[in-house]
């Protein structure tokens, strides 16, 4: 591991193109002054030395290069002088400023100001003739011009790189948007799925167990009826879907069911829970239906056919009732059917159905309740009731 950072290469090739060009003007007897009292006229190559040093180090410790070009910079002043010194501590400068901390690139360009007002006030104080200002003005370009490059430069690449992390954000935020906006499609077709294709394929499955196990012809030939029309509806309401898909909201809200086929909903599952003991009604007390939001109707059919499969399933030999009624603004949905605490399914499922009724129920701000509870006459029940708002407020949403 080296003990110091490696130089930029821009900064080594700075560092020689000085040196070189420093060395060239000394040799060609190309000064900044005359000689200087107190040292010969190759001592101008030692400061040169050490700035040319210091701009290795112009990145890494721009602060230390600063400190330590200022001396250098002054002593250049005793000797016979090089220009490429002076433009090399220019460089040291507006490194510190580009490349130091915040707070010295804050600090740097008020104290050159003030270093090049002081000097210039001190030097007309002193020698009183017109050329004192000639060197003020040589020191503000020395020391406040660079100083102040460099809060340019470092105020353009600041704004670049906020302008980069806020590409950056905007595009995460529009990437996490794309996921969940994929996510929820994704959970609204397993949804749609689930809710069509469960209720007929469990009564093609009931049906043809019982088709398998009771040697009947009469019975058989039932079965086959009911498996026969539950497969021509699972194609058509898959048909529907996929047009759905395929063509997106272009199939109007038509296409979807509402609570009009409710009542033809309930007759099918009575149709297909008759061999299993079950009699489903259907009961619509609203008083004044009015109009209901698409959403909402589609939530509460699926609601009810989720329900009726889960019954065609689990529930025990009985009533299956179906409810609908609205009070206020909120459309209210129960099916009740006689619990049953078997060990297995009358056909295999995956349990999602709950779920998605939860969910439905989520997106619309509705409430549901689900549980086994106690009925009037004493016997246990299952019960799925939901509330789902019909205000004006959420249709004009």
């Amino acid at each position: 591991m080296l003990p110091f950072p490696r130089p930029h290469r821009h900064d080594v090739l700075i560092a020689v193109i000085g040196l070189l060009g420093g060395l060239l003007m000394w040799t060609l007897g190309l000064h900044t002054q005359g000689e200087g009292p107190l040292a010969p006229s190759w001592a101008s190559l030692l400061p040169l030395a050490v700035v040319c040093g210091l701009e290795l180090v112009r990145r890494t410790a721009p602060r230390t290069a600063l400190a330590v070009g200022t001396p250098a910079l002054v002593a250049d002043q005793f000797t016979t002088g090089n220009m490429a010194t002076v433009v090399l501590f220019t460089d040291l400068v507006y490194a510190a400023v580009v490349y130091g901390t915040p707070s010295a690139a804050r600090r740097i360009p008020v104290a050159a100001f003030l270093i090049t007002v002081a000097t210039t006030i001190g030097l007309l104080a002193w020698f009183r003739t017109p050329q004192a200002l000639i060197v003020g003005v040589v020191i503000g370009v020395i020391s406040f011009g660079p100083a102040i490059t460099g809060v340019s430069v470092r105020n353009h690449r600041d704004a670049a790189e906020a302008a980069r992390l806020r590409a950056e954000q905007t595009a995460l935020l529009a990437e996490m948007d794309r996921t969940q906006a994929v996510a929820a499609e994704r959970a609204r077709m397993a949804r749609e799925l689930h809710d069509m294709v469960a209720n007929h394929l469990s009564a093609i499955a009931i049906h043809s167990t019982a088709a398998l196990s009771i040697d009947d012809p009469g019975t058989s030939r039932d079965a086959l009826a009911v498996i026969r029309e539950n497969s021509v509806e699972g194609l058509a309401e898959m048909r529907r879907l996929i047009g759905l898909l395929r063509t997106g909201d272009k199939a109007g809200p038509s296409a979807s069911p509402t609570l009009g086929s409710l009542d033809a909903l309930v007759e099918q599952a009575a149709a297909n829970a008759g061999s299993s003991g079950l009699t489903c009604t259907f009961e619509d007390t609203r008083t004044e239906p009015g109009p209901v939001p698409a959403p909402v109707e589609l939530a509460t059919y699926r609601i009810v056919q989720e329900s009726l499969t889960n019954a065609l399933k689990h529930a025990a030999p009985g009533p299956v009732a179906v409810r609908l009624g609205r009070s206020g603004q909120s459309l209210t949905v129960e099916i009740s059917s006689t619990y049953a605490d078997r060990p297995e399914p009358r056909a295999p499922g995956s349990g999602a159905g709950l779920v998605g009724m939860r969910e439905r129920v989520a997106l619309l701000d509705g409430v549901i309740e689900t549980g086994p509870s106690d009925g009037v006459d004493g016997t246990r029940i299952w019960r799925v009731r939901a509330e789902l708002p019909v205000d004006e407020g959420y249709m004009t949403s």
